[in-house]
């Protein structure tokens, strides 16, 4: 019985010490997913003024062509995945994936058919481990990225497009709703469909060389700030998910420890009673 009140007692230290733990991680995870909300809205106005400006460009001048607005048969589409490096964020990682396996089931019939780009090493070794190719990959993203931790591979996937290399590109990501709910996305990116504002009315811009040229320059980098955008989406959701699952494991832990100190004490008084009762028993013998 002493062994058995023992083994619990070490169970109980075990799981405090795990809960310490968690509750350690789940309070950085908050932390460091305010300062990510912080983030995501301090990259909204640049995305909001560019967006405008290729609006003002775009209903000001006709006939402008270009590779980014065209539409062609999709002989070959990309997709760009965001995923983390690390797990411990519930089902964070499996939803994306999980969504981005069943557009590739559905749309291809061939693995000739697309091309992955990857940011993340969750996602770059669930890729991996079933043999699908990888054109580009990005892992060892801060809490706090910047453009040009994600730059190499947003340039890569849209001048792949540019170039003709491949025909329609999608963004597959978690969209942050709150810490609690994050939506797996796949959303078109490229081809652009045409770019409107709701900002109010526009301003007139003057343009040198040409408006086509300008345009030219800006689609691109509008592109990549898109997907800019959907890192610090994606960033977020993974640190919101992090919150609740360490706030899971934590309230999951203390439901333990509660049910092993309600153990301990009932094997306690038994091995208390028990004792009484051979001390009891020894001392009627000895009165006999």
């Amino acid at each position: 019985m002493a062994k058995g009140i023992r083994e619990i007692k070490r169970q109980i230290k075990s799981t405090q010490n795990t809960r310490q733990i968690t509750k350690a991680m789940e309070m950085v995870a908050a932390s460091k997913l305010r300062r990510a909300q912080e983030k995501t809205e301090a990259a909204r106005p640049y995305s909001e003024k560019l967006r405008e400006v290729v609006a003002s460009i775009a209903s000001a001048s006709t006939g402008i062509r270009h590779p980014m607005l065209e539409k062609r048969e999709a002989r070959k589409t990309a997709y760009l995945v965001i995923t983390s490096d690390r797990g411990l964020a519930g089902g964070y990682n499996a939803n994306v994936l999980r969504r981005v396996s069943n557009e590739l089931r559905d749309r291809h019939s061939s693995p000739d058919e697309y091309v992955l780009y990857v940011i993340g090493r969750k996602g770059r070794d669930y890729f991996r481990r079933r043999g699908i190719e990888i054109a580009e990959t990005v892992t060892e993203l801060s809490d706090s990225p910047s453009f040009a931790d994600i730059k190499t591979v947003a340039a890569r996937a849209v001048q792949d497009y540019e170039l003709g290399h491949t025909d329609a590109l999608y963004l597959c990501y978690n969209q942050f709703v709150n810490a609690l709910t994050q939506i797996p996305q796949v959303e078109a990116l490229l081809p652009m469909e045409p770019v409107s504002f709701d900002g109010g009315a526009l301003q007139s811009y003057e343009f040198e060389p040409s408006a086509e040229v300008v345009l030219g320059e800006l689609l691109p980098r509008y592109a990549e700030t898109l997907i800019y955008k959907a890192v610090l989406e994606g960033k977020a959701s993974e640190l919101g998910a992090k919150m609740t699952a360490m706030g899971s494991a934590t309230k999951n832990a203390s439901k333990l420890i509660n049910e092993y100190t309600l153990t301990y004490n009932r094997a306690r008084q038994a091995a208390i009673t028990q004792e009484i009762t051979e001390i009891v028993a020894g001392a009627s013998a000895a009165q006999s």
